[in-house]
C-alpha cells in the first residue's frame, strides 16, 4: 500500500477571548478615565480651596492678641503697630516697646501680657508668626500698594473683626493677577486705606492715582518676579 501522510487530528478553532472580554476590557478602561478625571478634578478644588490656601486658619503667637478690640474696638491705627507699612516693602510687626506703649500701666498683671513682660526683663523681641505670606520668588513691596489706594482689607480680610489674626485672602497668582489686570474698583481715598473694615461705601482714589496706573506693566512677569 503506498505510503499515506497521517492526518493530525482536528480540533476546532477556539478564539483568544471570550466575547464578553471586549465588554470587560470597555468598561474597565472607561472606569479609568473617570478615576484619573475624578482624581484631577478632587485635586483641582483642595488647590483652590481654604484649606489648601490656609485662608481662615490663625497660626499660635506669642501673645494673645485681638485685631478686633484694638483696631476695631479702640481704633488704633495700623501704623501704629505695622510703623513701616508706607516706607517700605515690609510692613513691619509690633516690637516689645510698641506694646508697652500702652501696657507699661494697663493689664501689666494679666496672664496673657506676661510674654511681652518677660521679653522686655529679658530684652529678647517677640518672635511673631506671619499670616500672610507670599513665596520667596515673589516681591511685594507694601509702600507701593498702599500709595496706589490698596487699603489693608484688600488683601488681609476684615482684620477689625478678627479676635485672632487668621489670613483673609489665598493671594494666590491668579488672585493677584485678578487684581493687577483691573485694579480700579479695589482702590480707595486715602482716608479709608487704614480702616480695619470694609466701609459700607467705597471713596475712590483721586484722578491722578487712577491715571498713573498702567495694567500692562501690572501684568509683566518682571513686576513680581524679579
Amino acid at each position: 500500500m503506498p505510503n499515506e501522510t497521517p492526518q493530525l487530528p482536528h480540533f476546532p478553532r477556539q478564539p483568544l477571548f471570550r466575547p464578553r472580554s471586549t465588554t470587560i476590557f470597555r468598561v474597565l478602561l472607561l472606569g479609568a478615565v473617570l478615576a484619573v478625571v475624578s482624581f484631577g478634578g478632587v485635586v483641582l478644588q483642595v488647590y483652590h480651596s481654604p484649606y489648601w490656601n490656609r485662608v481662615g486658619l490663625a497660626p499660635d503667637q506669642p501673645v494673645l492678641f485681638s485685631h478686633r478690640h484694638h483696631a476695631g474696638e479702640l481704633r488704633i491705627d495700623c501704623r501704629f503697630c505695622h510703623a513701616t507699612v508706607e516706607t517700605s516693602a515690609f510692613a513691619g510687626m509690633p516690637t516689645t516697646q510698641t506694646c508697652l506703649n500702652c501696657h507699661s500701666q494697663i493689664f501689666t498683671d494679666t496672664a496673657m501680657l506676661q510674654p511681652v513682660i518677660r521679653s522686655a526683663a529679658l530684652h529678647q523681641p517677640l518672635h511673631w508668626q506671619r499670616v500672610t505670606t507670599v513665596p520667596d520668588f515673589v516681591y511685594f513691596d507694601h509702600s507701593i500698594h498702599i500709595a496706589k489706594g490698596v487699603s489693608c482689607t484688600t488683601c488681609h480680610g476684615e482684620i477689625g473683626k478678627m479676635s485672632l489674626t487668621a489670613k483673609g485672602e489665598p493671594l494666590t497668582m491668579r488672585w493677584c493677577i485678578d487684581c493687577h489686570r483691573n485694579p480700579a474698583p479695589r482702590l480707595r481715598a486715602p482716608e479709608q486705606i487704614f480702616s480695619p473694615v470694609t466701609p459700607a461705601t467705597r471713596l475712590p482714589p483721586s484722578p491722578v492715582i487712577l491715571a498713573s496706573l498702567h495694567t500692562q506693566h501690572l501684568t509683566n512677569c518682571s513686576t513680581c518676579h524679579r
